[in-house]
């Protein structure tokens, strides 16, 4: 660690200061004074670090005792306090021995001090609290602007799970009241939407410490994920792809080979197997290259696309793991393509229509494209990575979309193309991918036979619509508040009874729609019509189908949908017809 300084606090005044440079100020100084508010509630705690972040700030403390949001009530009006007084904030260098006395009590602030290798190290101050700290600070502390102490979460001091665990209290800031509202009602509206709990009420899937980040689909999970790997499916067969599977254990010269083993190998499950060094595969792409590699091929066979859905593991740390959207168990609509290098264009033209046409499919409307660039880290030329982002470039932007550039954001092998879509409330998450490969197709020696009898390297594609399906899921059932279009709905649709002498007739109707290969339940429950309707409502069924004395006599059902709409009593040959065009035009609307 060096002591890397920003801008020195007192050269420029605050107020003349970019906007950017003023907020990342604001959140930095107010981490100071929630640490000094601890510090008074808990003078025997040691604090560790407390940086601004995106929309705030955070500080770790070792306490001796665990934290209630009660506490954030107090820590709160203490942090008032100390804004109201707007005390000046000093900043200066220490030399590194006077500083390690300052913090003579402070066993987290003399280890960043050991690790930094300056002869001097930046120290900052307000009223009686002290902090060692790089600097960027507001002029005082009645500048920090508006800030609510939003929870707390645990976390290992820096980051290693084999380190004490510490208590992080997270606030938020913005520049003004308005803003802070803004953000918190967006963040209420993120918690009401969390997959994790809608998960749980929808009764999808759930997770548990006997296996970390690994989820136990539930069986309307699980029909869930079927209808969505079904789709895609159905697409490959019209796309020309062939599923293969492959070994979920490999030795490790197969990661060797692909680079992922220089790359990658801390994220990978390892295990001994007598003298051999075996691996869980966290990946599809080097089993792929293994199969091609395994036979002859011809130029007439490519574009070779093979797929694959089998599960993954990646070695992710306890401390990252986020219910379905960081996991360690997995499976992705994964499919790499080898084909000619002239091939690559229309490869990616193909990619992009099958891409928009899932989208459209799930309603992800608000799409955004971008190519991600050469990395840090990366093999092969910066020649050869030019050209293959110009490629990549093209190939969007003659699909008719507009192209963003993320430069250092490209794979270590190959640059690639990232859909990013924009969900219900306005955050972006990354979707699909292809990625060139400039990397593998060399290190397997991989070839075919040309029609000039010789043998040529073939260009490798990578490429995912949803990527990892468990984070997909996640981010959809957000996306969506678990109101999925009728094809992928778990329950498509419910049949309600009004009384006893109803239910014959309710199971008939249920059957009907079973025979058209519909999901379709019947609630006999002995709860009233209403209630039923209300609970129909609260899994979020697409239809609830009520059957009284008029229904059984007409052979009908009144329809009704979970937005509250009441559509009337249509034929039951009506009702089976709409539902299959409904399901099988994957129609958004559900409009009758």
């Amino acid at each position: 660690m060096t002591n890397e300084q920003r801008p020195d606090d007192h050269d420029v005044a605050f107020n003349d200061l970019p906007s950017d440079e003023r907020l990342f100020r604001m959140r930095h100084s107010a981490a100071h004074v929630l640490a000094e508010a601890v510090l008074e509630l808990f003078p025997e705690a040691k604090y560790a670090i407390g940086p601004p972040i995106d929309n705030g700030f955070y500080y770790d403390f070792d306490l001796p005792r665990s934290l209630t949001p009660d506490d954030l009530i107090g820590l709160e009006a203490r942090m008032q306090q100390s804004v109201t007084a707007n005390l000046t904030i000093h900043g200066e260098q220490l030399p590194k021995d006077e500083a390690k006395r300052v913090f003579a009590d402070q066993p987290y602030k003399l280890e960043l001090i050991e690790d930094i290798t300056d002869p001097t190290v930046g120290y900052f101050r307000h009223g009686e609290f002290q902090d060692l700290c790089r600097g960027g600070h507001t002029e005082t502390t009645g500048q920090i602007g508006a800030f609510k102490l939003t929870h707390i979460a645990g976390a290992y001091w820096r980051g290693d799970e084999h380190r004490p665990m510490l208590q992080r209290i997270y606030g938020a800031l913005f520049p003004t009241q308005a803003e802070l509202d803004s953000y918190l009602m967006a963040r209420e509206e993120a918690e009401r939407r969390d997959h994790r709990r809608l998960g749980r009420e929808l009764d999808l899937f759930h997770l548990d410490p006997i296996s970390p980040g690994s989820p136990f689909y539930h069986p309307k999970g699980t029909v869930l994920y079927n209808a969505l790997t079904e789709y895609i499916r159905d697409l490959y067969l019209e796309y020309g792809y062939q599923e293969v599977i492959t070994p979920q254990l490999f030795e490790a010269d197969l990661f060797k080979t692909s680079g992922h083993y220089q790359n990658f190998k801390d994220d990978m499950f390892v295990f001994a197997d007598e003298d051999r060094e075996m691996f869980i595969k966290p990946m599809n792409c080097p089993g792929h290259c293994w199969y091609f590699r395994s036979g002859l091929h011809s130029y007439r066979e490519l574009p070779l696309r093979l797929a694959e859905f089998s599960r993954l593991h990646r070695n992710e740390r306890s401390g990252v793991l986020h219910g379905m959207t960081r996991v360690r168990s997995f499976s992705q609509d994964d499919s790499h393509i080898y084909c000619e290098p002239d091939q690559v264009e229309s490869e990616l033209a193909r990619f992009f229509e099958m891409t928009r046409r899932v989208y459209e499919a799930l309603g992800l409307t608000e799409v955004d494209v971008f190519v991600a660039g050469r990395p840090e880290k990366y093999v092969g030329s910066p020649e050869d990575w030019a050209i293959a982002e110009q490629r990549l470039e093209a190939a969007v932007r003659a699909e008719g979309w507009d192209c963003g550039l993320l430069p250092g954001e490209g794979a270590f092998y190959g640059p690639k193309v990232e859909f990013h879509f924009k969900d219900a409330i306005g955050r972006s998450w990354q979707v699909g991918t292809i990625q060139m490969d400039m990397n593998m197709p060399e290190r397997f020696g991989l070839t075919y036979i040309g029609a000039d009898g010789a043998e040529h390297r073939p260009a490798m594609l990578h490429r995912a619509i949803l990527g990892s399906l468990e984070r997909f899921l996640g981010v959809y059932l957000e996306h969506t508040e678990g109101r999925f279009p009728l094809w992928l709905a778990p329950v498509q649709a419910v049949v309600i009874p009004i009384a006893d002498r109803h239910t014959e007739y309710a199971e008939e109707v249920a059957k009907t729609l079973r025979a058209a290969k519909l999901r379709a339940e019947v609630d006999t429950g002995a709860d009233r019509m209403g209630a039923k309707i209300r609970n129909a409502q609260l899994q979020k069924i697409p239809y609830m189908l009520v059957v009284g004395d008029r229904e059984v006599e007409q052979r009908a059902t009144a329809v009704r949908t979970r937005a509250g709409g009441d559509l009337g009593a249509r034929p039951l040959d009506e009702v089976v017809a709409h539902l299959n065009a409904e399901r099988d035009t994957r129609s958004q609307s559900g409009e009758w």
